[in-house]
């Protein structure tokens, strides 16, 4: 069984802090097998994530979190970045184009823009796997209420830690069954349901920060927008 992070941001993300190479030294020193970089609307850094894991003795699977028009959308494998701002199934469209694995995460979390405030069960069902367990929470529910779509379903699924920071990668792993230490063997074990989950929340406090440091990005870059 390989320990696979499937939900961690860089400072491409707008609301990330630290380059790949911390989050790379990160996965290494907590024991990891694989990681997936998925930022905001960006794969450049998941590209340079995945061609330098190696150097650390990971996996590297190249990845995003996509802003589709019902919410986030979370592909692997890809080679090139999905537009955000496409409807729910065209966004799955575009990243199954590419050969990639879409994963739905915290899809009951209407606040972090999960999908099923605009999206009915059977169109979150057509994703090939749900995030069922992401670090990130405050009670626990929406969660629960993931996994139990999930199972319900008879759909992969998957965890998270949603790391915005490096210190934060492997809170929450997706154990996955795979036949090789490889990005495609771990994307088809995904497919295939060979996973299991495990985790711990991320303390408050520090969700609190990376919330605030996101807000605070947004408002300079916007800010600096205007002067270029």
């Amino acid at each position: 069984m390989l320990s696979v992070e499937l939900h961690a941001h860089s400072s491409l993300s707008y609301d990330g802090r630290d380059p790949v190479e911390l989050i790379l030294e990160q996965a290494d020193a907590v024991g990891l097998d694989a990681i997936a970089v998925t930022d905001h609307d960006e794969i450049d850094a998941s590209l340079a994530a995945a061609e330098r894991a190696p150097e650390y003795g990971l996996v590297g699977i190249p990845a995003m979190e996509i802003s589709s028009k019902a919410g986030h959308i979370l592909g692997f494998g890809l080679e090139e970045a999905v537009p955000p701002g496409l409807s729910y199934a065209s966004t799955l469209e575009a990243i199954h184009d590419q050969g990639g694995l879409a994963v739905i995460p915290h899809p009951f979390q209407e606040s972090r823009h999960g999908v099923m405030a605009r999206v009915s069960r059977d169109e979150l069902a057509e994703g090939d796997a749900i995030e069922i367990y992401n670090s990130r929470l405050l009670t626990g529910r929406a969660n629960r209420q993931a996994e139990r779509f999930a199972k319900s379903r008879e759909l992969p699924m998957t965890a998270g830690s949603d790391a915005h920071i490096s210190e934060m990668v492997g809170q929450a792993v997706t154990r996955v069954d795979a036949d090789d230490r490889s990005a495609d063997a771990i994307l088809e074990a995904i497919r295939d349901g060979r996973t299991s989950v495990e985790g711990k929340r991320t303390p408050w406090r520090i969700s609190f920060r990376q919330a605030a440091g996101g807000v605070s990005r947004r408002v300079r870059n916007g800010f600096l927008g205007l002067f270029r």
